[in-house]
């Protein structure tokens, strides 16, 4: 569900970056979809967090990505609407960026090649890291076509990533023997 969520916010980038904000927001409702999908998404980690959680640093890690999601949302929303008029507002999704790429990193206890969940929550951290500089520069140059592509592509590589996660499986043929018998 969140993989189709993250691969909706992608091609509404794409589709941004593609054609332009001032075309892209010839029709009202298309400036909102994407930050009500990115503030939707962080109302429905609240149940993630509640009933789909083994552990205090798992409940932790995604009551957190649940807040930053929901305020980079919110302020993304607010700056559509014109109650908030600083560029410099987004910052807070580079924020959320950053926390999320930190919750990815911090509640995966075992290492890259553990099992491929390991290894697709470190590549999803990792990515969210770059993704934080990505929307920096996107800050500093708001219009840039490259920026507003990369900043597309990294909801899209998320996507894929989430949509190959698996709870045991082999990482490149290789599964630790502490790991279990893999699930199909």
């Amino acid at each position: 569900m969140f993989a189709t969520g993250f691969l909706v916010l992608g091609l509404c980038q794409f589709g941004e970056a593609i054609v332009g904000t001032e075309v892209w927001r010839r029709r009202a409702w298309r400036a909102y979809l994407w930050p009500s999908v990115f503030f939707l998404m962080g109302v429905l980690m609240w149940p993630v967090m509640t009933f789909f959680t083994n552990s205090t640093i798992h409940m932790l890690a995604h009551g957190t990505w649940a807040e930053v999601l929901m305020i980079a949302g919110a302020t993304e929303l607010a700056l559509v609407r014109g109650k908030l008029s600083s560029p410099w507002w987004r910052l807070m999704t580079a924020l959320a960026f950053a926390v999320s790429g930190s919750a990815f990193l911090i509640h995966e206890q075992n290492g890259w090649f553990f099992q491929r969940s390991s290894f697709l929550h470190h590549a999803m951290g990792w990515t969210l890291f770059g993704a934080a500089i990505v929307l920096l520069a996107r800050c500093i140059r708001p219009r840039s076509v490259a920026t507003g592509s990369a900043f597309a592509l990294t909801f899209v590589v998320i996507a894929v990533m989430l949509y190959c996660d698996r709870d045991l499986a082999p990482v490149f043929g290789h599964l630790s023997p502490i790991a279990g018998a893999p699930h199909r």
